[in-house]
């Protein structure tokens, strides 16, 4: 068993199966030892959308459960970095993730809400998982999700 593998187990995670695109486009690219992965909304492990993490942030979607979806789709970033190398030990480091945050136009904390997946980084990978961010809110997101995020991975 790898190391992140090994990580992956302590806190519990089991990756999914690797989410399959819903239109014209593909769940990752790699260019040189750069893994770009396509924007992941909050699948639970059974691969649906929990209605806890459906509508928006400030309405509905308390921050708490924000940050919970936030996490998912952490989860669901490694399983398509997974897909895309096989071996997640041979990830160097989480260069930079964007997450977008469905949100009523006053919602302000979509930072603390982005916490939910940066955190997971850094815990499944160490100080290879800090990064570059960005966090954005939004007006809609597919399937009403809360969250979507995507990153940018380097590997070896």
């Amino acid at each position: 068993m790898s190391a992140v593998d090994t990580k992956l187990a302590e806190l519990g995670i089991t990756l999914p199966k690797a989410a399959a695109p819903v239109a014209d486009y593909v769940p990752f690219v790699r260019t040189g030892n750069l893994i770009v992965i396509s924007g992941q909304i909050c699948l639970g492990p059974d691969g649906k959308l929990s209605p806890a993490h459906t509508g928006k942030l400030g309405a509905e979607i308390s921050p708490e459960a924000g940050r919970e979806a936030a996490r998912l789709c952490a989860i669901n970033l490694l399983a398509q970095l997974k897909a895309a190398v096989g071996d997640l030990d041979r990830v160097v480091r989480c260069v930079r993730l964007g997450g977008f945050i469905n949100v009523v136009p006053t919602f302000a904390a979509v930072a603390q809400v982005m916490n939910g997946a940066s955190d997971l980084m850094v815990d499944v990978l160490g100080e290879a998982g800090r990064h570059a961010r960005s966090t954005i809110g939004v007006a809609e997101l597919p399937l009403d999700a809360a969250v979507e995020v995507e990153g940018m991975f380097e590997v070896r």
